[in-house]
């Protein structure tokens, strides 16, 4: 079966506490689909308590267990919803994927004087002023958890920088005794500081509070696989060794992926030589090529959609997607693929060449806050991958720029031919397809015979991606989706 990530939340997910409770419920049919993992949001208390979308961390070991900023809930729900939720993806042999934050926490609970020197925003090497001395939140004693499941306290000694807002210049913190790690971005000089009080993995009692959390969060709650969030901010050279150690501690499979966002392949690369090749990583290249086709008013030359992607040159270390919660409309990396093209994208990362695709909740029930509808023959597209995408993907690029195409080859033949401007024909002959009916899933009725040669024309309507499949599957499809 082929491998299909899901990723089940986005920015603007009802603070409702019942997201857990949705996902179980949905277990069932994403795995009828063809869906083999869920990505499932952070479940970590933040400092916004039920409000926090879970990337603010405060407490990684409350998961909506303890009355902890203001809440005993996280937005998404409490720890015996989160644990059915998984039960139930399991039960459906779904793997389930955790949102890990390394990377800061946020909303300490008392203050300390700590020694900094401010570091200029734009470039993080550079110091912004001199040595001073400021009250900050920097110890955690988590007062509502009375010391269940770890005894570590949180303290200065553990971070090595926070930022602070001078007048219109934001000032990078960087702590006494402490210094920038070297396998992290060079955005900024250097990107290892992003937000709250960011977390120094160099410390040898960080590190094995880190490693014992990971093991502890992997065992109890049954997670088989990683999604790592601002990977370009942590020395790339630690997560092995997290990694590592959590699977040899708990039935933690081997899938990870972590989030790198840069479009530049090889920034890409780099990381994933630092940190030995121990996960995969998001193909924010391939992201940005769907999107600037998108907007490109049919100018976009599709033939090289997949060209410099990490899904093409180093396609046992990509994630393929087409949005996520960061790209949605109002976000700090927003770049929302237009509405139009999302079908075409989709069958892109779905039944091209991409080993592991990632669908959006976002997409697959539309937003309604962006009022960003669903995508159309999302469910469809995911059904075909895993029941009929089998052997050989033939490219049928020709010299138009505005057309893509290709054929799956196997005993469930699923031709794809999408545009970004006018209506598109593409002629083809393949003897092993004489005799065959094909019919578009995008319009009920729209049928292609082969004839006895093999030999047979395909169409598309203007901006549009018709998915052609045999019309014996196409049956088999409509009566599974039911």
């Amino acid at each position: 079966m082929k491998e299909t990530l899901f990723q089940y939340f986005q920015w603007y997910t009802r603070a409702d506490g019942f997201t857990y409770t949705r996902m179980r419920k949905a277990a069932k049919r994403l795995a009828n689909l063809g869906v083999t993992m869920v990505w499932m949001p952070p479940a970590f208390k933040g400092r916004e308590g039920k409000k926090d979308v879970g990337y603010s961390i405060y407490d990684p070991y409350d998961l909506g267990e303890f009355n902890q900023k203001g809440s005993v809930r996280t937005k998404y729900g409490n720890v015996r919803q989160y644990q059915a939720a998984i039960k139930a993806f399991e039960d459906h042999h779904v793997q389930v994927v955790a949102d890990i934050i390394l990377n800061h926490r946020m909303g300490g609970d008392e203050t300390e004087s700590v020694t900094v020197t401010p570091m200029s925003d734009a470039n993080r090497n550079q110091p912004a002023g001199k040595p001073f001395t400021t009250d900050l939140y920097t110890r955690y004693t988590y007062p509502g958890r009375h010391g269940m499941y770890s005894n570590f306290i949180w303290n200065q000694s553990c971070f090595k920088a926070t930022d602070r807002f001078n007048g219109q210049e934001r000032w990078i913190l960087l702590f006494e005794n402490h210094h920038w790690a070297d396998h992290v971005s060079k955005e900024s000089g250097n990107f290892d500081y992003i937000m709250g009080m960011d977390i120094d993995h160099s410390i040898s009692w960080v590190k094995d509070e880190l490693y014992r959390w990971g093991a502890w969060y992997a065992s109890r709650f049954q997670i088989r696989g990683f999604r790592f969030d601002s990977v370009k901010s942590i020395d790339a050279a630690f997560f092995d060794g997290w990694l590592t150690y959590v699977r040899q501690n708990s039935k933690a499979g081997a899938f990870a992926v972590g989030e790198y966002w840069s479009g530049n392949l090889g920034d890409l690369e780099g990381f994933l030589q630092d940190c030995k090749h121990c996960m995969r990583l998001f193909d924010v290249p391939l992201h940005y090529h769907l999107f600037d086709c998108a907007k490109s008013g049919g100018k976009y030359d599709v033939r090289t959609l997949f060209n410099g992607t990490l899904s093409q040159i180093h396609p046992d270390y990509a994630v393929a997607f087409v949005d996520n919660h960061d790209t949605q409309p109002g976000q700090a990396l927003e770049s929302w693929i237009m509405d139009w093209f999302k079908t075409a994208a989709y069958a892109f990362i779905l039944l091209y060449k991409c080993q592991i695709p990632c669908i959006f909740l976002g997409d697959y029930e539309g937003v309604r806050k962006t009022k960003s509808p669903k995508v159309a023959l999302l469910e469809e597209m995911i059904w075909i991958r895993s029941h009929l995408l089998d052997g050989d993907i033939v490219d049928l690029f020709d010299e138009d720029p505005q057309k893509a195409c290709w054929i799956a080859l196997s005993s469930h033949p699923i031709l794809v031919l999408f545009t970004i401007g006018d209506a598109k024909q593409k002629t083809v002959q393949f003897p092993q397809l004489a005799g065959l009916t094909f019919e578009d899933i995008s319009r009920a009725g729209h049928i292609v015979a082969v004839d006895g040669n093999g030999l047979a024309t395909f169409d598309c309507a203007p901006g549009c991606c018709s998915v052609y499949i045999l019309q014996n599957d196409l049956a088999w499809m409509r009566k599974a989706l039911k």
